[in-house]
């Protein structure tokens, strides 16, 4: 697994990428984790590790305008605290995610793979299917040459 990034954050909110040697916008941060960057962000000052406070500054920041949590869920964070959800948001909400992930990517993978089948359906087995589903042949309108040959040839009445 690669180190992750170093992020300095200084007093005047300035974020410092310490492996390119330049400054960030929360929003440069936000697509270096997209593209499946570890950070670690720490204040510059104090040494404390402020990765969790500024990856949640940017879920709100990307969030805005969404509702990212159920009110009601946001009163049992607040109420409990680290006590109770704690434990539930660092072991039990990681797994659900990376198992809905993989869910997800297997099912895509699934739905691609009955795609590809259906796309190599030879014509036969296409006319076939469409046959079943076409109007009684004594509903399918007729063509000019089949109205003449009932008109006896006569097409000027």
């Amino acid at each position: 697994m690669n180190q992750p990034i170093l992020i300095k954050k200084y007093a005047n909110r300035r974020l410092y990428n310490t492996r390119d040697s330049k400054y960030l916008t929360l929003e440069e941060l936000s697509w270096l984790v997209k593209k499946g960057n570890e950070v670690q962000v720490v204040d510059a000052r104090s040494g404390t590790d402020v990765t969790a406070f500024i990856l949640t500054q940017i879920i709100l920041e990307e969030s805005k305008g969404n509702t990212l949590l159920p009110v009601s869920l946001l009163h049992l964070i607040i109420r409990y605290g680290d006590n109770l959800l704690s434990e539930f948001f660092e072991k039990y909400l990681e797994q659900m995610i990376e198992v809905y992930m993989n869910y997800r990517s297997l099912l895509d993978s699934q739905f691609k793979q009955w795609l590809d089948m259906g796309m190599g359906f030879s014509g036969k087995a296409q006319e076939s299917m469409f046959r079943q589903f076409s109007f009684p042949e004594w509903l399918q309108p007729q063509s000019t040459s089949a109205k003449e040959e009932e008109d006896g040839g006569d097409t000027h009445n």
